[in-house]
């Protein structure tokens, strides 16, 4: 197992209640069906799993634990989703049977996993014949931005270093296709989408959810706990957000890979 490195600060839930299906799942939209079942791992607040239950038969929706789970269970509530399961899993040993949903789905998950080539395998195994896998995750790496803050560069360096501590890939988004394949998926459609915010509206809100989180969430208490960062260092950062943010030429986007699996 390894260790979550955003946790569910309400900085870190205020950027993934953003999510729907359209802004996070479009590549796997036009491969659902009415009469679908779909699993969907690592459902965290569950925006994406509420909208995805609007399009399909029915949804399992899984985490890794009670407490994350519950949070998916708040959200189908607010949205009157009658249509959605609840199940503690861990996706490197799913708790279903072979052959149970026409669609599993995971986003942003893969690159938190210890072993994203097993979950993989897991996700064929309970997809039915003729099914779909479809994953989606960042790429830190990939992440690019406008003007050069340096704090930011400071950001990124130690947000991969603290991914890589606990036992996760925060460039996992170019390594998917090649995880695919160890996992013995052979008929596999790759390709990329991004996040970019460069409005006003948008530079406030992500900068300000960053200026947060680098001093408030989990990825903060790791940082100083560990020694890589002193309180200072995440401070700078924190101004570091709010300086790309208050810039009008303020750009960033954020890249994503994306693959759909088919399932023999």
């Amino acid at each position: 197992m390894t260790a979550y490195t955003h946790g569910h600060h309400e900085s870190v839930l205020r950027s993934h209640r953003s999510r729907t299906a359209q802004n996070s799942a479009a590549y796997l939209l036009p491969h659902l069906k009415p009469s679908d079942r779909l699993l969907d791992v690592g459902a965290g607040p569950g925006t994406i799993t509420a909208d995805l239950a609007e399009l399909v038969a029915d949804v399992t929706a899984t985490e890794i634990g009670p407490d994350e789970l519950a949070l998916t269970r708040a959200t189908a509530a607010e949205r009157g989703s009658q249509n959605i399961a609840f199940q503690v899993a861990d996706v490197h040993a799913l708790p279903f049977d072979d052959d149970s949903f026409d669609i599993t789905h995971a986003h942003q998950v893969l690159q938190h996993v210890a072993d994203p080539v097993q979950a993989l395998r897991e996700l064929a195994r309970v997809t039915k014949p003729g099914g779909i896998v479809a994953v989606r995750d960042s790429d830190y790496s990939g992440f690019c931005w406008w003007p050069q803050v340096p704090a930011l560069d400071t950001w990124l360096d130690l947000y991969r270093t603290a991914a890589q501590a606990n036992g996760g890939e925060p460039d996992a988004g170019r390594r998917l296709l090649s995880w695919a394949h160890a996992a013995g998926l052979t008929e596999v459609t790759a390709t990329s989408s991004t996040w970019c915010y460069a409005t006003p509206a948008e530079r406030e809100w992500w900068g300000g959810m960053w200026a947060e989180r680098i001093v408030n969430s989990a990825i903060a208490r790791q940082l100083a706990g560990s020694g890589l960062a002193t309180t200072a260092e995440l401070e700078r950062i924190s101004a570091g957000w709010q300086e790309w943010a208050a810039d009008a030429d303020g750009w960033i986007s954020i890249l994503h890979g994306e693959l759909i699996c088919r399932v023999d």
